[in-house]
């Protein structure tokens, strides 16, 4: 493994709350493996930022321990280390060329001035910056100055990569751009990464895994889709897109799925991973897109009937809220172009795709 954390505390004082301290970190353990990007995700406060700076060496664990390729560096400054971090600031010398906000860690490593041109010139070139070397920061926008904090992060050839909400001063368009730029060169590499968000495309589109924190805890660890599928309890559920959450009770139980009745109905829930009994109960989780919305409902199917209260066109997709006995459901279209855009009022056909639903224990 490349990154070990053992049983990871941090606690800080806090004179404002009676105990007189706060748990940031609560004995989290994680294995994040060669080469891959794991990103620390969560709401504000829930110790993402924390655990990365321990990692980094910028704070101290007050107990457990954090391995770097087998070597416990809790008691080390960030120096020996060998993990760059590239922050949400950029923060790069605006009195510097490009090139030399670059060169600045391997100056002071004492490397040789052709070797710290070459390599310079070098990450530049994979960052796309080649042509800009001799510019100033001032004269960069925000995804060349984030371009430049990633080369003098990599230049040095970190054992661990650390990125600290890198992309949350850019515009939603230059975010998506750079965010897929981040991932190809981190894969192009090889080098082991942490990434901190609070963005939850961000985390999916370039994570090979995604740690799920909330109150210094880890709430679930997995790749993204199962993550969204799957996820391990209602906070990762709803803090993991957009979710209905529909309370039922298990009505049969077979090797094909459940049977759960919700609201006068049934719906035929397969190959669920819950171990449940007839008569507990549980709480579907359905995600909006998985809804298929008809109208004219069939006179047979009036349990899963309902009427659109509001509806929302945002070009690539459509949301629906529909009243459906009494509760309110929130549906996507994918393809309103094609399809057209159901006016408020209908009276539509309500289908759940049942092999997408997730069950928890209510």
């Amino acid at each position: 493994m490349s990154v070990v954390l053992e049983n990871v505390t941090k606690v800080f004082d806090d004179p404002q709350r009676p105990e007189g301290r706060v748990t940031a970190v609560d004995a989290i353990t994680l294995e994040i493996r060669d080469g891959e990007l794991v990103t620390l995700l969560g709401p504000s406060g829930c110790g993402k930022t924390t655990a990365l700076r321990m990692i980094a060496g910028f704070e101290a664990p007050t107990a457990g321990r954090i391995l770097i390729h087998g070597e416990d560096v809790s008691p080390q400054p960030p120096h020996p280390r060998n993990a760059a971090m590239v922050f949400q600031s950029y923060a790069i010398f605006p009195h510097l060329t490009v090139a030399q906000n670059v060169a600045f860690g391997l100056e002071m490593r004492g490397l040789p001035r052709e070797a710290i041109a070459t390599r310079v010139r070098d990450v530049l070139g994979l960052v796309e910056l080649a042509e800009l070397e001799h510019r100033s920061p001032e004269q960069l926008s925000g995804g060349q100055q984030q371009r430049v904090a990633l080369a003098r992060a990599i230049v040095t050839e970190p054992r661990v990569l650390l990125f600290d909400e890198p992309l949350s001063n850019l515009d939603a368009k230059l975010r998506e751009q750079m965010r897929g730029e981040i991932r190809k060169l981190q894969r192009r590499l090889g080098i082991t990464s942490v990434y901190v968000t609070h963005d939850q495309a961000e985390a999916m589109a370039l994570s090979d895994r995604v740690v799920i924190m909330d109150a210094g805890r880890v709430q679930q660890v997995g790749e993204p889709f199962t993550i969204y599928a799957h996820p391990a309890n209602r906070f990762v559920a709803d803090f993991i897109g957009r979710v209905n959450f529909l309370e039922g009770r298990v009505l049969a139980v077979a090797e094909r799925g459940l049977t759960v009745g919700i609201l006068g109905g049934a719906l035929e829930v397969p190959a669920a991973r819950t171990a449940v009994r007839v008569g507990d109960a549980v709480t579907l989780v359905i995600r909006p897109e998985t809804i298929t919305l008809s109208p004219s409902p069939p006179p047979s199917q009036d349990v899963f009937a309902g009427t659109i209260r509001r509806a929302m066109y945002l070009g690539a997709t459509a949301e629906y809220e529909i009243d459906w006995n009494g509760i309110t459901l929130l549906a996507v279209s994918g393809n309103p172009l094609a399809q057209g855009l159901l006016p408020e009022g209908t009276r539509v056909g309500v289908e759940f795709a049942a092999q997408t639903a997730h069950i928890l224990p209510a």
